[in-house]
C-alpha cells in the first residue's frame, strides 16, 4: 500500500485579487504562505519518499514551505511543466467576477470548469489532462506501485485532471470538482495502482 497526497498551492497574489492566473508566475500571498503551513500540519502523519510540483513559483514555494515545516530534507523535489496550471489564454490577468457578470453564470462555469470548452490562445481542461496523465503514468505511478509515498503540489486544474483519471470521473461530472487553495486530498493506492481509500482534508479545519 502507498499514499499519494495532492495539494493545491496556497493562495497567490493574483488569486487574492480574483484574477485568472494560469501560467502567470504570481507569488504566494501572506495567506497563501499560511495555507501552506496548515497543509503541512495535516500531512504530518505521512513520511514522503518523493515530492513533485509544477514549475510555477506558487506551487514550488508551497511545496518548499511544506517540506520545511515537516523537516523533509533528503526527499528530492521534482519540478515539471506537465503539472502546471491550465493556460487561460485571453482571460489571463482578467478579473473572474467581472467576466462572470459580462458572460453570465452558465458560460462562466463552462469557461472555468468545463471539460473541453475552448479559450482563445489557451487550453481546455482536456488539454491539461492530456499532459498531466501521461506524465503521471510514466513518472509517478511506478513509484506508487513500488510502495513509495508521494506528495504532489500543483494547481486547481492540473489536480482536477489527475482526479478525473484516478477516480474515473465523467467529462460532465468533472465540472463539479473544485479545490480550495491549500486543500489536501490523499489516496491510498494498492500495488496495482488502484484506489483503496480517499480522504479530503481542508486546512480551514485545522
Amino acid at each position: 500500500m502507498s499514499k499519494i497526497a495532492l495539494v493545491r498551492h496556497g493562495q497567490s497574489e493574483w488569486n487574492q485579487k480574483g484574477f485568472w492566473t494560469g501560467w502567470q508566475d504570481s507569488p504566494l500571498s501572506k495567506k497563501g504562505e499560511e495555507e501552506a503551513k496548515k497543509a503541512a500540519t495535516i500531512l504530518k502523519d505521512i513520511s514522503f519518499h518523493l515530492t513533485f510540483s509544477s514549475d510555477l513559483k506558487r506551487a514550488y514555494d508551497t511545496l518548499e514551505i511544506i517540506k520545511k515545516e515537516l523537516k523533509i530534507q533528503i526527499t528530492p523535489t521534482i519540478s515539471h511543466q506537465a503539472l502546471k496550471e491550465r493556460h487561460y489564454g485571453e482571460y489571463t490577468g482578467k478579473n473572474k467576477w467581472e467576466i462572470q457578470k459580462k458572460v453570465g453564470e452558465k458560460r462562466f462555469k463552462e469557461i472555468r470548469r468545463g471539460w473541453n470548452y475552448p479559450i482563445k490562445d489557451g487550453e481546455t481542461l482536456k488539454d491539461v489532462y492530456d499532459r498531466v496523465v501521461p506524465y503521471f503514468l510514466k513518472t509517478i505511478l511506478p513509484h506508487l506501485t513500488a510502495g513509495k509515498d508521494i506528495l504532489i503540489v500543483a494547481h486547481g486544474n492540473s489536480i482536477r485532471a489527475l482526479i478525473k483519471h484516478l477516480e474515473g470521473i465523467s467529462d460532465v461530472d468533472i465540472s463539479e470538482i473544485e479545490l480550495k487553495t491549500g486543500e489536501v486530498i490523499i489516496y491510498d493506492i494498492d500495488l496495482k495502482g488502484k484506489i483503496v481509500k480517499k480522504e479530503r482534508r481542508n486546512n480551514e479545519k485545522n
